[in-house]
């Protein structure tokens, strides 16, 4: 077995952690709300309906912040008609999903949710079926302390203290043609600048987030953001990212080399972001959002423009995760890490059913599927300054990319509390002896090694079997003067936490 060397130093230093980055997605789509997080008469409701065993797998999972209400929904929803007395409000078709949205579960019902989650909230507002004045008045029923028609209008709907959200999407894929209203980079970025403009006049002290391309392969992806920032650039603080990973759209190794393809991405943005900065001689820089991301076996997903219209919630792209996806999606969060000092806000898409970390049951229960994993343990435990690692080693063959490294690492330091973490893939099929060179933090110490494989590697967890897939801990490897092996199982993802001497 050909072995990796792994070298970090705490003068390798990229940004410190924005705990912005351990996001989650909540949209009126399938089963993510009704049935989801959402769901009076259930065993486990609240007194407001909200399902409390999906709540705590959601402080479990270390969700720091949460974007609401869509996706695709938000292009033609009034926010209107979430909020006021449940029972007087209307029933509308939502041409995103063909279905009926109730309304039953409205802004002030997520705020609340949200405020039990324990999480950010990320508003989306309506580009694409409306405009500034909705945009602008959407603000002002969240942040005004009253005084105002709508902020008073909000204390009479039973909210006192005003919302008080910070950050703001101006729309959703608005390249994309399958998005209700969309349109060209030039209108889009006008239309944000102008409704970024009167969002501000109302509250100036929130934080807006531009759309950018809706994936790497739009027509019009660099194009789009130039044309886009060139219009904006003044009223917005950040450009977003959508990425989505199919297992079945490219060879094995190609997708577990996913993270490759991130990594040129986020690339690319910045360095078109950083193009229209000199362009229009601006100080500013433009900080990234990729708020939707996860993998998704979107090859699977056909959504048939004459399909009958919804009544109900229905089980939508509730894709079963297996070992391997795990460990894409621990990877992917290497690559976000690694981009920490542009990239500072993420929201994996969706949180509970539809592409998601938690899965429900209707009247049943809820389960931790196996992407859960990384991601729960890469926000509890990335916590200080991001570190770059010197890696190298054997390589693998991939039908997209050619020959990518097999171990992808990044590394988070916290000189304070005297900790190291470690964050390790091994994305080959074969194991892998990982040498580590931890000299330059003095007399370190493995107090920890957290492992996400399996024997079988497509093997997921289910209602049946729950916690079929699980982080294990393996023996701690003992450091001899800063150097130990460990051995990586193939497809496997690693977390390594290290004692080192804190900061005098």
């Amino acid at each position: 077995m050909e072995a990796a060397h792994l070298s970090a130093d705490p003068a390798f230093a990229i940004a410190p952690v924005d705990r912005r980055l351990f996001g989650s997605f909540v949209e009126h789509m399938g089963r993510c709300v009704y049935t989801g997080i959402f769901e009076p008469g259930h065993p486990a409701a609240d007194e407001d309906g909200l399902r409390s065993d999906v709540l705590a797998l959601t402080r479990e999972l270390g969700v720091s912040l949460v974007r609401y209400p869509g996706g695709n929904f938000v292009s033609g929803y009034r926010w209107e008609d979430g909020v006021g007395p449940a029972g007087e409000r209307p029933r509308r078709l939502d041409l995103a999903w063909r279905t009926i949205e109730t309304n039953a579960f409205g802004l002030n019902e997520f705020m609340r949710w949200a405020g039990r989650a324990q999480v950010e909230s990320m508003m989306a507002v309506n580009l694409g079926t409306r405009g500034v004045i909705e945009a602008a008045e959407l603000v002002e029923y969240c942040n005004l302390p009253g005084g105002t028609a709508l902020a008073d209008l909000r204390r009479k709907h039973g909210v006192a203290q005003p919302h008080d959200i910070r950050l703001w999407c101006l729309g959703n894929e608005m390249d994309g043609p399958w998005q209700t209203g969309n349109m060209t980079a030039y209108e889009y970025g006008r239309l944000a600048a102008r409704a970024g403009h009167a969002m501000r006049k109302v509250d100036p002290t929130i934080e807006l987030v531009a759309c950018g391309s809706s994936n790497s392969g739009m027509p019009t992806f660099g194009s789009w953001e130039a044309t886009v920032l060139e219009q904006a650039y003044d009223h917005v603080d950040y450009l977003s990212l959508h990425q989505y990973y199919d297992p079945e759209k490219v060879d094995p190794a190609s997708f577990r080399a996913s993270a490759v393809d991130l990594d040129e991405f986020i690339g690319s943005v910045i360095a078109t972001a950083d193009h229209v900065r000199a362009k229009l001689r601006r100080t500013k820089r433009i900080k990234l959002a990729l708020d939707e991301w996860n993998v998704w076996y979107q090859s699977r997903f056909t959504e048939p423009e004459d399909r009958p219209i919804a009544e109900e919630p229905f089980r939508l792209i509730e894709d079963d995760y297996t070992v391997t996806d795990a460990m894409v999606v621990g990877n992917l969060l290497i690559s976000m890490l690694r981009h920490a000092d542009r990239l500072t806000v993420g929201c994996q898409a969706q949180l509970a059913n539809i592409i998601a970390p938690i899965r429900t049951e209707p009247g049943g229960p809820a389960w931790r599927q196996t992407i859960f994993h990384p991601f729960a343990l890469t926000a509890a435990l990335a916590r200080g300054t991001v570190l770059r690692t010197a890696v190298t080693g054997p390589m693998m063959s991939t039908g997209r990319f050619g020959a990518v490294p097999s171990v992808d690492s990044v590394a988070v330091h916290d000189p304070g509390r005297g900790e190291l973490v470690l964050f390790v893939v091994n994305r080959g099929d074969h194991p892998v002896p990982l040498n580590l060179d931890l000299r330059a933090f003095g007399n370190p110490e493995v107090t920890e090694h957290l492992v996400l494989a399996d024997a079988d590697p497509q093997a997921r967890n289910s209602v049946a079997e729950p916690e079929r897939v699980v982080p294990r801990r393996a023996p701690q490897p003992v450091l001899d003067g800063g150097r130990t092996t460990v051995l990586l199982p193939p497809i496997s993802w690693h977390a390594l936490r290290c004692t080192v001497p804190a900061a005098s």
